[in-house]
């Protein structure tokens, strides 16, 4: 009970209340901009953390993901445009719904569903982490690098692309986690004699490169793009007549967003989807969706912000990233020395309570400042592109230089960032290309301390029950959809001729 009681007494620092503060604004203009998104947002950001304390560090970061991750819902109803790809499904009720002059209303929906949908998965994630400091004394090498090997396994469905593609990008993550010396054998790998090689290749300067150059190159593409927006005259509550209609929707999918965002690999996106298409399942009403249902708008966004939360969960408890944002706070973790996985719940519960704790007020914040502001936000989308990105591009050069003051650091930022761009150009995901390279070092490291530990005999994890039941989760992970495939394709004709 302390560790909780001392992660809220830290929101008392007037320090982090206010970087929380302005944090949840950056978050909302971020993503009610087109093109940018709460995972742009925390690799630029990223850098600039870097002289914080851990616990203000990782909260404006966390604060980012659940701001900008609401404010996409802001483009999405007035100018059906997702300011993220987790709006995509709340467009398709919420412009129709701006059409008939009910933008505010739309907007009301989606700033209080995404607050529950928020407030209900940081609940879930703090009763949650008592069970998950207990399973943490179970925990050693072995464990942890079977644990590790299970996350990478999700590889090939982290991304938009094939599983193929998103596993060769991996694979390209895994190999530059490669370069430089390994701490075990002091041995050089692709150092090719540069001194600026010999500690590795960095997180930061290539976050920010896969993530925001490559976008900044891709939205080079779209200059030219018009929208059509709506005018709103103020964001109103929704009425009790709105409640009566989706609190099961927003409770439904509040419990979905959670679940799917702590299921490895999925995320934001993929909860609101699912979201949407259960609101629309179960409402009496299924024939409005698509024209203006206020129960879509509650479905989608109530999943898209619980997900977050949820991500949380195995970012923080198992060292596995659960979205695309969530890589970028784990990189910020391991910059400032914190050792993500079962461990955190008892050996650092003060900061894991904090960062819980500041997700709740920043949950609560953007309730505030999305019915107070949501109007001045929508007008950010009037920022000429032309002004905005090259905007983007300077704070992304900046913040890659700041990390060491070295311009080695810009130049592999700038480099990672045409990589970036052709691997969206030609299908491939940048994500498992970032978590690739996260996971990549921790895996070489966890396997040499486990050949320590085990006296080279390396047939002696299968003798351990917890790294056994991780290697069994990676096996079927990587196989199982195989499996499954050609099962289903054997048992159909079987079918077919019974009939």
């Amino acid at each position: 009970m302390d560790p909780l009681i001392n992660g809220l007494i830290s929101l008392a620092d007037p320090y982090l209340l206010l970087l929380l503060l302005i944090a949840t604004i950056g978050g909302v203009v971020i993503g009610a901009l087109p093109g940018l998104n709460a995972t742009t947002g925390a690799a630029l950001l990223l850098p600039f953390t870097l002289t914080m304390d851990p616990v203000p560090a990782i909260a404006t970061m966390t604060a980012i993901y659940c701001s900008a991750t609401f404010a996409g819902a802001i483009t999405a109803i007035l100018i059906n445009t997702p300011g993220t790809a987790a709006s995509a499904t709340t467009c398709l009720d919420g412009y129709p719904l701006a059409r008939r002059g009910e933008a505010g209303r739309a907007l009301g929906m989606a700033v209080v569903s995404s607050t529950f949908g928020g407030i209900f998965s940081v609940l879930c994630l703090m009763l949650a982490a008592p069970l998950l400091a207990r399973a943490a004394y179970n925990f050693s090498p072995p464990e942890y690098f079977a644990l590790t090997l299970f996350g990478l396994s999700m590889l090939a469905s982290i991304g938009d692309g094939s599983a193929l593609k998103n596993l060769i990008a991996g694979g390209l993550g895994i190999l530059i986690a490669m370069i430089g010396v390994d701490n075990l054998t002091s041995v050089e790998r692709f150092t090719f004699g540069s001194y600026e090689l010999y500690e590795g290749i960095g997180f930061v300067p290539v976050m920010i490169g896969v993530f925001g150059i490559s976008e900044l190159l891709v939205q080079s593409q779209q200059l030219h793009v018009k929208r059509e927006a709506i005018r709103m005259k103020s964001v109103e509550l929704p009425g009790r007549a709105d409640y009566k209609k989706t609190w099961r929707t927003i409770l439904r999918s509040s419990g979905i967003g959670t679940f799917i965002g702590i299921l490895p690999a999925e995320g934001a996106t993929v909860a609101s989807m699912i979201g949407y298409n259960e609101a629309k399942r179960w409402s009496r009403n299924s024939g409005e969706f698509g024209k203006g249902a206020i129960e879509g708008v509650a479905g989608s966004e109530a999943a898209n912000n619980a997900a977050t939360g949820g991500a949380m969960v195995p970012t923080l408890a198992l060292g596995i990233p659960g979205s695309a944002t969530a890589a970028v706070i784990l990189a910020g973790l391991m910059v400032h020395g914190l050792r993500p996985g079962p461990a955190m719940f008892t050996e650092q519960a003060d900061f894991a309570y904090a960062i819980f704790w500041s997700m709740m007020l920043v949950n609560i914040l953007f309730l505030i400042i999305g019915l107070r502001g949501a109007k001045v936000f929508a007008r950010v989308t009037l920022i000429p592109v032309q002004v905005l990105w090259p905007s983007v591009f300077v704070f992304s050069i900046v913040g890659a230089y700041a990390l060491d003051q070295s311009m080695f650091d810009v130049w592999v930022a700038l480099g990672s960032g045409v990589i970036g761009y052709f691997m969206r150009r030609y299908g491939f995901s940048v994500v498992p290309l970032a978590i690739g390279l996260i996971l990549g070092g921790m895996l070489e490291q966890r396997l040499g301390q486990s050949m320590v530990m085990l006296d080279e005999k390396w047939w002696l994890m299968f003798t351990r029950p917890l790294t056994l039941l991780f290697l069994v989760l990676t096996a079927l992970a990587l196989f199982g959809p195989a499996l499954w495939g050609r099962l289903v394709k054997r048992r159909a004709p079987l079918e077919s001729s019974g009939e």
